[in-house]
């Protein structure tokens, strides 16, 4: 059985919203708490500004224990924190806290890697100046990598979107559910192939505004 798009063409436009609404809202999310544990990581390493052996052992374990887990197992494994944050572990809530918390990780690993490749004479530079360890973190560290970070943003971008496509799993819908139910099962292909056409642009998309802004402001 064929989809009808003049009869159904709004299931399209539901599961494209969801889509959006996961990406933006893991994105946000891991955005802002993988500057924070990449933050962290920086700055609390060997010969950082804010050198702490046991803060950065502990998130470094922590970050390598989870980033190297298959999404597909970790959406199961953190089923128990999921129904305690969001009453439920079917749904695009449901889904969105797994997604978050791997992003996040993900993220801060990016976040971390970038600012250690910022030139350690400018950090040392606003040491001698008196400088505190936020000051120099906030105004010589991120925005020296700032354009580098931004490309790492885009990145977790496009991981999100592949990790929307497994919402489905959970009912939690989105285009990667609407492919599979009203695509790949009907041996719809034409189907498949728009919805992957509409993920394909929308992806290009943000990644070349992600390439666009991030040349500007290493050009400054």
């Amino acid at each position: 059985m064929k989809f009808d798009w003049e009869a159904n063409w709004r299931i399209f436009l539901e599961a494209s919203v969801v889509t959006l609404q996961i990406v933006a809202t893991a994105l946000l999310v891991a955005g802002v708490a993988g500057l924070i544990l990449g933050t962290l990581l920086y700055s609390t390493r060997r010969g950082g500004v804010l050198q702490n052996r046991f803060v950065f052992g502990f998130l470094n374990v922590l970050t390598n224990f989870v980033r190297p887990i298959p999404f597909v197992i970790f959406l199961t494994l953190m089923g128990p924190i999921t129904i305690q944050i969001v009453d439920s572990r079917i749904g695009t809530e449901a889904f969105i806290v797994p997604a978050a918390v791997m992003a996040s990780f993900a993220t801060g690993r990016i976040v971390e890697q970038n600012l250690v490749a910022v030139d350690p004479g400018l950090v040392e530079a606003a040491r001698a100046m008196g400088a505190s360890p936020w000051r120099i973190i906030r105004t010589v560290v991120i925005p020296e990598a700032l354009g580098p970070l931004i490309l790492g943003y885009t990145f977790i971008f496009v991981a999100i979107v592949d990790m929307s496509a497994l919402a489905g799993m959970i009912a939690g819908g989105g285009l990667g559910a609407f492919a599979l139910q009203y695509g790949y099962q009907r041996f719809d292909w034409p189907l498949t192939l728009i919805t992957v056409a509409v993920i394909v642009v929308f992806v290009q998309s943000v990644q070349f505004f992600g390439n666009w802004l991030s040349r500007k402001i290493m050009r400054r």
